[in-house]
């Protein structure tokens, strides 16, 4: 899920350069709900690993 991220934050790059606002907006989005996954993915695996182990 971290390439897919970092994919649209390049595409999102490019196309800000290029003019394309409108692209660059929705991959700079998606990009945004992807990292809030993983953060909160991570959070998760982090809260039941410590009670797991507890």
């Amino acid at each position: 899920m971290i390439e897919w991220i970092v994919i649209l934050l390049i595409v999102a790059a490019i196309a800000s350069l290029l003019g394309f606002r409108g692209v660059a907006g929705v991959s700079a989005g998606i990009a945004k709900v992807l990292i809030l996954v993983v953060l909160v993915g991570i959070l998760l695996l982090l809260f039941f690993g410590v009670l797991a182990f507890a």
